[in-house]
């Protein structure tokens, strides 16, 4: 299912909800620019909420965006693990619900 061809049909998707598309595509743009965090923390984030929700379009293009912005091998798997840790804690929080008092 998962093809980084896909992202060719972006435009496709664009021309069909052109409105939606342009604001989609300004507010990421703000989102990922320069600002009171580097680019490259930013693009280190959104590989770790990508490892979370598990998108491989995501990781694709954000380890790519990091990497350009100068994260490392090192950091990246740093990255990894804190998604994990944080993913793995998330089920142990939960798991609360399954208490009785």
């Amino acid at each position: 299912m998962y093809d980084m061809n896909h992202l060719k049909k972006l435009g496709t998707l664009g021309k069909n909800a052109s409105e939606a598309m342009k604001a989609f595509q300004a507010f990421d743009s703000i989102a990922l620019q320069e600002g009171a965090i580097p680019v490259k923390y930013k693009e280190l984030m959104a590989v770790a909420v990508a490892l979370t929700t598990q998108c491989p379009y995501c990781l694709e293009i954000h380890k790519k965006n990091a990497i350009k912005a100068g994260a490392t091998q090192e950091e990246l798997a740093e990255a990894t693990f804190i998604s994990a840790a944080l993913r793995a804690g998330a089920a142990v929080v939960h798991g609360t619900h399954l208490m009785d008092d």
